[in-house]
This record gives structure tokens, sequence and C-alpha cells, in this order.
């Protein structure tokens, strides 16, 4: 029997095997710019790259991590969680996280320096970068009808065979949060603990809301009109159920981004509407 500790050899093998585990990713998961900027609209390389998203420990079905970033000042008083493509055919919906990331960098509003955002600009990737695009992840999920919603079990079914006529772009899984991405999620709101979700969609041109406080009424061209709740979906969950605001962008194209100066406008709107109805003794937006 060979001796792990005299045996130099053993030593080697093991402590390679171990970093290889720890620090060698897919290639998919060392750069994440190469299929985003392939597949998404109006995302150039230097948008991407200066994102810096990391790869969280997380990963989808088909193994694509998860990516995040994290924009954190020294004097945070609110945590902001943006989502994009929670439905993977909605590609304008990442595009625009993006954007939001430079602009939550770049734009000089007092306000938006006591904020604590956190971005994940794909929680479906799977879904993404399929060809083509689907809505739901790569077992065939909506995960926007997967998070875990009181009476789940008897009402996501009912509603999807009654309601849906058991569309299988609305499946909502075997069981809440039976998704490693609607999980992730699950676990991130535990973790991070937002006050505020921004769950961006597309291409109903709209604004949706649940929860607590009173909603914004528009952001950009994007008019508030309320949709009603379904059994699963995150507004439902963050919104009504644990009392975590969600404002619902729902982008007016899937392909297609606003114009750079919409998207603009309805990020310094974000910023307004969470001045007046989210931190009122902080000071609104600056608009430059």
């Amino acid at each position: 029997m060979v001796n792990f500790i005299s045996s130099p050899y053993l030593r080697h093998r093991t402590l390679t095997l171990l970093l290889s585990a720890l620090f060698v990713l897919p290639a998919h998961a060392a750069a994440p710019c190469d299929e985003f900027v392939r597949k998404l609209p109006n995302v150039k390389r230097s948008l991407c790259e200066a994102a810096r998203l990391e790869a969280t420990t997380a990963r989808s079905v088909k193994g694509q991590p998860l990516w995040m970033r994290d924009i954190q000042p020294d004097d945070v008083r609110l945590r902001v969680l943006v989502l994009g493509a929670i439905h993977g055919d909605e590609l304008s919906s990442a595009s625009v996280a993006l954007h939001w990331i430079q602009l939550a960098e770049q734009m000089a509003t007092p306000w938006s320096q006591a904020v604590h955002w956190r971005f994940v600009p794909a929680l479906n990737p799977d879904g993404l970068l399929s060809t083509p695009p689907r809505r739901v992840n790569a077992n065939g999920v909506d995960l926007n009808r997967n998070f875990p919603t009181p009476n789940w079990e008897r009402d996501a079914k009912v509603y999807w065979e009654k309601r849906t006529r058991k569309d299988p772009r609305r499946w909502p899984g075997p069981k809440p949060l039976s998704e490693p991405e609607s999980a992730f999620l699950h676990g991130e709101m535990q973790r991070f603990k937002p006050h505020l979700i921004v769950s961006i969609h597309a291409p109903y041109g709209v604004l949706d809301f649940d929860g607590p406080s009173v909603p914004p009424s528009k952001l950009g061209r994007l008019y508030l009109d309320q949709v009603g709740i379904f059994p699963g979906s995150l507004g439902n969950y963050g919104g009504v159920h644990k009392g975590v605001p969600v404002v619902t962008i729902e982008l007016p194209n899937s392909t297609r981004t606003p114009l750079d100066a919409e998207m603009r406008q309805m990020w310094l709107d974000l910023l307004r509407w969470m001045s007046e109805r989210m931190g009122p003794a902080l000071p609104g937006p600056r608009v430059p």
C-alpha cells in the first residue's frame, strides 16, 4: 500500500486535480461576452466587458454559469435586485440590464450612491443561448411560474391546464423551485434581502407592479398597467407573499432594445420613484 504522504507523484496528482476543480471553468464560463455580444441586441463588446460580470457558484441545467454584478457604495441604505432574461426569448431584457449596469456606475446622481445594486442580466442562459431562443429553461420550465407561492401545488397545475391549455411555454414545473435557476434566485432573495426587485421582460410594452408601496406611474414611455398575478410568478411570490415590491418592466420588443436615450430615461424615472417612495429621507436623483 502506497503511503500518500510519502508519494510525490500522488501529492502532485492530487494537487493538480484539486486546482483544476477549483479554478478551471468551462470555456463558456471564461468569456460570457462572446455569447452575449453574439446573441443580444444593442450590446457591443465594450459595454459587456465594462459590466465586469462575475460567475456565481450557481449553474443552469446545462451547466452555464449564472452571472452577476454588484455595485456597492459605502453608505448603503437600500438593496435593489435587477433581473433580466428570466424568459430566454426576451433578449432585449438582458441587454437593458447590461446598459443599466453602465448607468449605475457612470451616472452621477446623489441618490444612486445610496443603493447597493445587484444585477443578474440573464437568469435563464440556456433558453437565451439556444437556437432559436426559448422562453423556458432546458427542462422546459417557465421559471416565472416556478416560485413557491401559497397553494402552488394546487393552483399552478390548474392554471396551466385550464387557463393556458397546457401551453408548453408556460409549464410551471413538477414542484416549486425545481429548477436550479429559480432556486438560485430564491436563495439570492434570502441572502441579499432586497428592498426592491426590478424584473425586466418583453414584449408587451407596459409597466407592472406587485407588492406594497405606490407603484410608479411610468418609466420612460412605459405606463402602469397592472395585469394581475399568476401562481408561481416572481411578482406574486416576492411582491404579494413576501412583501418586497416588484417592478416588472415589459419592454415593447423582445429582439430590439429601446433607444439609448429611452433606456436612460427609464433609469432616471426608476431612481426618481425610488427616492419618492422608498427613501423619503434621501435626496432625489439629479438629472444632468
